[in-house]
C-alpha cells in the first residue's frame, strides 16, 4: 500500500532557537519532549504531517538498542557536521508488514522498533503515545534516516487546535532531496513509498504519495527552483527542502516581513533559505 509523508526531522544544535524560528515563521510549536536514547524534540503539526524539531541533548543516554543505533546515533553524527533536514518518515498502518516489504526489496535497515512516552493534552490530562518504526536504507547512500512510522494512538497525537497556524499553512506539499544522480534513487524511492509510478524529468525524479511529493533534484535544478546553493553532497544525497501548502502567499509574506525573516520569491513560491532557517530550505506555495 502506498505510504504518504508522515513527518520530517529538522535536526539542530539549539532546539529552543529552532522553536523560536518556527514561531516567528507563524507556526504553533509544541513543548519539549525527551527520548530515552538522548534526543529531545518539539513538534509542529499540520494535518496528517508534522515537523520534528530535534536535537541530541543527552549523550550519556545513547545505548546499543535499536532506536539508539538507527535514530539517535545518526542524528548525533549529522549534528557534528551541520544543522538541517536529517530524516524522512512515511505513514504506516502496519510497521511490521512494511518492514517485511522492505526486507523483500533489500532496503530494510532493522526489524520494526516500538517506543512510547506519556504526553499531555493542553488541559494537562496525561495521554499515552506510542509508535513503531520500520527503518529503511537507501543503497545509493543518501545521508538521511528513512522509516515508515505507525501511530498506535493517533487520536492522542493529532490535535486540530495545534494545526491552525498564523501563516495560513494548510498542509505539506512535498520534500526535496538533492543528489548528483537523481535516477540512482529511483528504485529505493519506489520501494520505500510503495509507489510504482515515478516521474523522471530533466530536473530529476518525482514520486507522488498519498500525502505530498518527494522530489530528487540534481544540484543545478535545485538552485534554479529555490534560488539557494545546494547542500554539500560529499557524504551522499541530502534532504534539502520542505514545501508547505498555504491558503494565501500574501499572508505568509506579511508574517515573514513582520518577523524580519529574509525570504525571496522563486517559481511561485516564497523561499526562506538555509542561512535563515537553520540549515533547511523552507518554501511556501499556494495550494
Amino acid at each position: 500500500m502506498p505510504r504518504g509523508l508522515d513527518h520530517i526531522v529538522h535536526a539542530v544544535r539549539d532546539l529552543d532557537a529552532c522553536g523560536t524560528l518556527y514561531e516567528r515563521l507563524g507556526f504553533i510549536v509544541g513543548a519539549r519532549n525527551r527520548h530515552d536514547w538522548g534526543t529531545h524534540n518539539r513538534v509542529v503539526q499540520l494535518p496528517g504531517f508534522f515537523i520534528e524539531l530535534l536535537t541530541f541533548a543527552e549523550p550519556d543516554k545513547l545505548g546499543r538498542d535499536g532506536l539508539s543505533q538507527h535514530f539517535g546515533a545518526p542524528n548525533r553524527d549529522f549534528l557534528t557536521r551541520q544543522d538541517g533536514l536529517s530524516g524522512l518518515l512515511l505513514d504506516s498502518r502496519d510497521a511490521a508488514a512494511d518492514a517485511a516489504l522492505y526486507r523483500d526489496a533489500g532496503i530494510a535497515a532493522a526489524e520494526p522498533l516500538r517506543f512510547g512516552r506519556e504526553g499531555r493534552r493542553p488541559d494537562g490530562t496525561p495521554i499515552r503515545l506510542a509508535f513503531s518504526l520500520a527503518f529503511a536504507r537507501d543503497p545509493a547512500g543518501a545521508e538521511a534516516v528513512f522509516a515508515a512510522c505507525q501511530h498506535h494512538f493517533p487520536e492522542n497525537f493529532w490535535n486540530p487546535a495545534f494545526q491552525q497556524h498564523r501563516n495560513g499553512t494548510t498542509g505539506v506539499a512535498g520534500v526535496v532531496m538533492v543528489a548528483d544522480n537523481p535516477s540512482d534513487h529511483h528504485i529505493f524511492l519506489s520501494a520505500f513509498t510503495g509507489e510504482r509510478e515515478l516521474l523522471a524529468t530533466s530536473s530529476g525524479v518525482t514520486v507522488t504519495t498519498p500525502r505530498g511529493t518527494i522530489q530528487v533534484m540534481d544540484p543545478s535544478a535545485y538552485q534554479r527552483h529555490f534560488g539557494v546553493p545546494p547542500p554539500d553532497l560529499a557524504r551522499g544525497a541530502r534532504l534539502a527542502a520542505l514545501v508547505f501548502a498555504v491558503r494565501d502567499r500574501a499572508q505568509v509574506a506579511a508574517q515573514l516581513e513582520q518577523a524580519k525573516i529574509a525570504a525571496a520569491e522563486r517559481m511561485g513560491r516564497i523561499v526562506v533559505g538555509p542561512r535563515d532557517a537553520m540549515g533547511a530550505t523552507l518554501a511556501f506555495e499556494q495550494s
